[in-house]
């Protein structure tokens, strides 16, 4: 798959992955680039690194010092640079052939949900997610930790127009579910033959109108009454079986 490039110190600089999941698929992502790692000699032991890359062995304390407050950093942390651009028709292109769904999130801006959905999209093998480049999270420790290794696997399509990707998406044959808790139809009444394109909207806020307008068809989950709406990583996550098996 094509990637663009992109160039220079990313603003407020560059990421710092934590945590043993993230920081070994990071390693092991060959369009990845890891600047620099630091970790416990324990824990870097137990890894194979390539002899080019600068390390520091650092004590518990001194890593502990370099992330967020009590992150759970495995004694290792890792300076990266993140993933060069991946385009919306390459993914597309790459898709054409098989039925793995695509995730459109409309300003998720969570790390941990971003992370979480990223997760979901790797265990049920989606072909992509798309966001909004100005309203989604950056990569971050917090994000690919949170991700557990699935920022380095599936790739994340940022696009400057929603409902403009949300066309693109319906011209390469997928049908545009929007997850909305008042839609009357549930989940698996919408999915139909074709392959699918899951919108899901932020929390609390849901989805935006023009994002309803860019979508074939609303659908619910089926929840119960006694609970007013799902966390979008778990609904992403039920959303993407239903779609899987559907």
């Amino acid at each position: 798959m094509k990637r663009g490039h992109r160039t220079g110190k990313p603003k407020g600089g560059f990421p710092r992955f934590y945590g043993r999941h993230a920081v070994t698929a990071a390693l092991a992502n060959e369009n990845r680039i890891v600047r620099k790692i630091w970790g416990t000699r324990e824990a870097l032991t137990a890894l194979e690194l390539p002899p080019v890359l600068p390390i520091v062995y650092s004590d518990v304390a001194d890593l502990g010092r370099m992330v967020p407050s009590d992150a759970p950093h495995q004694g290792i942390v890792a300076e990266v640079e993140p993933l060069d651009d991946v385009w919306l028709g390459d993914v597309l292109d790459e898709g054409r052939d098989d039925r793995r769904p695509i995730l459109v999130l409309d300003q998720v801006t969570d790390p941990h949900n971003v992370g979480a959905i990223l997760r979901s999209a790797a265990a049920f093998d989606a072909l992509a997610i798309v966001t909004q480049d100005r309203h989604s999270p950056a990569e971050t420790g917090v994000l690919a930790r949170a991700a557990s290794g699935a920022l380095e696997i599936v790739p994340w399509v940022r696009v400057v127009n929603l409902a403009r990707a949300l066309d693109e998406i319906a011209e390469a044959n997928y049908w545009r579910i929007g997850l909305d808790g008042e839609a009357e139809l549930t989940l698996d009444k919408a999915v139909g033959e074709s392959r699918v394109a899951l919108v899901l909207g932020a929390e609390g806020e849901g989805l935006r109108h023009n994002s309803m307008a860019h979508c074939d068809i609303l659908a619910k989950l089926p929840i119960s009454p006694r609970m007013e709406s799902l966390n979008v990583s778990n609904a992403a996550a039920i959303a993407l079986y239903a779609a899987t098996v559907g």
